[in-house]
């Protein structure tokens, strides 16, 4: 049903019994008028999350993420001049006379 909203204890409480194995997938669907595919996302949310699930804990913190892409550009920078200086020193090893 769209535009349910549940809460995070009703969102444990449904993992807690798919994981426990009390009841299945289909179970509680049935039981509580859940789509298959919204459990699976809530599982996800746990496997990923742990503890945090369901909480604003769980979303990244845009400076963290800001962070991250700042050093994944320094690293590509790195890899970058790193290869470039591969490929000097390989060509000043193959010319005559150098070693």
């Amino acid at each position: 049903m769209p535009g349910r909203i549940h809460s995070r204890e009703f969102k444990l409480d449904i993992m807690n019994q798919v994981n426990g194995g009390q009841k299945t997938t289909a179970q509680l669907c049935r039981e509580h008028a859940l789509s298959p595919g919204l459990i699976h996302r809530w599982r996800k949310e746990v496997e990923v999350h742990g503890e945090a699930a369901f909480t604003d804990q769980a979303k990244p913190d845009p400076s963290l993420e800001q962070r991250l892409a700042e050093l994944e550009r320094f690293c590509g920078q790195l890899s970058l001049e790193n290869t470039i200086l591969k490929k000097s020193l390989a060509t000043y090893r193959s010319r005559p006379g150098t070693k």
